[in-house]
C-alpha cells in the first residue's frame, strides 16, 4: 500500500449521537454517519453537522432518480404516461408508487417523513453552498439486478409480495418501522426476504456498500479533503470494510460493472414468437382436419384471451370503451410480440379519461389507500395497463394450452 492509500480509522461514536465512523485515506477523511430513516434525532444531526463548517463536501445515500423525487415530488407530472407505456417502464413506476405509499403511511402513524435526515442534508448543503454527492446505485437497477439474481420461480412471489404488502396494508407494524430506522424504504419492504436469501441480499445490501464505497473514491480523493457521508446506519459497517480495505486504482470499471443489468434471455425474448407461430401451426392444423374445428379453435382463443384481459381492465376499473376494446384487441395483440394487450387498453383509457392536474397532485396522496389507487386517473391507468396484461398473458397460456388439447384428444 502506498503512502497516499494509508488508512486510519476511529472507532464508532455511539454516545447520545448516531453511530459514526472517521476513516482516512490519503489525504481525504470521510466521516460515515450512520443515521436513522424515521428519526428526527438523525434529522437534526445531520443539520448540526453541517452547519459545524467541519466539512468541505456532503455525501449522501440517494441515487439520481430519488434526488429528484425529494426536490421535485411531482416530477411524474412532467412525464408523458403514454411514453411511460411505450418504454417499458408502467412496471417500475408502480413499483415506485407503491413504495411511496408505504412511506406515506409510516409518516402517517409516526409524525416523521423517512428520509427525514436526506432532506435535511440537501437543504443545508444548499444553504452552505456545499457540494453535494450522491453515491448510492439507482434503485431501478437495484430492483433489475435483484430480479436478475433470484430464481425465476421466486420472482412472481417476491414482487406481487412487494406490491400487495406495500398497497394493501392500512397500519404499518412497529416492526417495520425499526426496520426503517437502519435501512431505507426498499430494503425494509424486502428485510424479510433478504434474510433468509443470499440471492437477494447480495443485490440489496452487499452491492450497494461495496459501489457506494467506489463512489467516494472515484469522486472524493482529487477535489476533497473532509467528506461527511450520510448513509442509514445498517450500511455503516459494510462501508467501512470497503474504505478500510483494498478499493481499485480505477474505481469507475468495478462500479459499471455493478450498474450493469443482466441482458434478457434469447430463450425469453423468442418465446413470444415461438408462441405465435405455434398458435398459428394450431389454427392451421385444426382447419387441415375439419373447417368447423378450426373454426371452434379460433373462437375459443378470441373468447379466452378477450374474457381475461376485458376481466383485468374491469378489475382495474378501466372506462367501459376501455373494457370492450381490451377484450377486441387481446386475442390479436397476443398474436404480434411487438405489442401488447396492456399498452393497447392504456391508451384507450388515457384517451377515454385523461388525468387532471389535481391527480397529479394528490397522487403521492391517493396511493396511500388501496381506495386511492383505483380513484386517481393515473394510477388507475397503471392499473388498466397492468391487470390487463396479466389477464392477457393468462389468456395466452390457457387458450394455448386448450388448442393443443383439442388437436391431440
Amino acid at each position: 500500500m502506498t503512502e497516499s492509500q494509508d488508512i486510519t480509522t476511529a472507532e464508532p461514536q455511539a454516545t447520545g449521537q448516531g453511530p459514526r465512523r472517521v476513516i482516512v485515506r490519503g489525504d481525504t477523511r470521510y466521516t460515515l454517519l450512520g443515521t436513522a430513516h424515521v428519526s428526527a434525532e438523525s434529522a437534526n444531526e445531520v443539520r448540526e453537522l453541517i452547519r459545524s463548517g467541519e466539512f468541505d463536501a456532503v455525501a449522501i445515500e440517494l441515487c439520481a432518480s430519488r434526488h429528484q423525487s425529494l426536490v421535485e415530488p411531482d416530477a411524474l407530472a412532467n412525464q408523458d404516461l403514454f411514453q411511460i407505456f411505450r418504454q417499458g417502464k408502467a412496471g417500475m413506476v408502480a413499483a415506485s408508487l407503491a413504495l411511496g405509499a408505504f412511506q406515506q403511511r409510516v409518516a402517517e402513524q409516526s409524525g416523521i417523513e423517512p428520509g427525514a435526515e436526506m432532506r435535511a442534508a440537501l437543504e443545508e448543503t444548499d444553504a452552505a453552498s456545499l457540494p453535494l454527492l450522491l453515491i448510492d446505485r439507482e434503485v431501478g437497477v437495484t430492483l433489475k439486478r435483484i430480479y436478475a439474481n433470484v430464481p425465476w420461480w421466486q420472482r412472481f412471489g417476491l414482487f406481487s409480495g412487494l406490491l400487495g404488502s406495500v398497497v394493501s396494508r392500512q397500519e404499518v407494524s412497529a416492526a417495520d418501522i425499526e426496520r426503517l430506522k437502519e435501512g431505507d424504504v426498499l430494503e425494509s419492504t424486502f428485510n424479510e426476504f433478504a434474510e433468509q436469501s443470499e440471492s437477494l441480499y447480495a443485490p440489496l445490501i452487499r452491492e450497494r456498500d461495496r459501489y457506494m464505497a467506489l463512489r467516494l473514491e472515484e469522486q472524493a480523493p482529487t477535489h476533497y479533503r473532509n467528506v461527511l457521508v450520510i448513509i442509514g446506519a445498517g450500511h455503516l459497517k459494510g462501508m467501512a470494510e470497503h474504505l478500510e480495505g483494498e478499493l481499485p486504482a480505477a474505481p469507475r470499471a468495478e462500479r459499471e460493472t455493478l450498474e450493469h443489468t443482466p441482458a434478457r434471455s434469447k430463450i425469453w425474448k423468442l418465446l413470444p414468437w415461438a408462441i405465435t407461430l405455434l398458435v398459428l401451426t394450431g389454427f392451421a392444423v385444426g382447419f387441415s382436419k375439419d373447417t368447423g374445428l378450426g373454426w371452434q379453435l379460433v373462437g375459443e382463443w378470441f373468447l379466452i384471451n378477450g374474457i381475461l384481459s376485458g376481466l383485468g381492465a374491469a378489475i382495474a376499473l378501466g372506462h367501459p370503451v376501455t373494457v370492450i376494446a381490451t377484450f377486441f384487441a387481446a386475442p390479436l395483440t397476443s398474436l404480434n410480440p411487438t405489442i401488447g394487450a396492456g399498452f393497447v387498453a392504456a391508451g384507450v383509457e388515457l384517451a377515454m379519461r385523461k388525468p387532471k392536474v389535481r391527480d397529479f397532485s394528490n397522487l403521492r396522496h391517493d396511493v396511500a389507500s388501496p381506495k386511492g389507487w383505483w380513484k386517481n386517473r393515473v394510477s388507475r391507468t397503471l392499473l388498466v395497463f397492468l391487470l390487463s396484461t396479466l389477464g392477457s398473458a393468462a389468456g395466452t397460456w390457457i387458450a394455448g394450452l386448450r388448442i393443443a388439447g383439442q388437436l391431440m384428444s
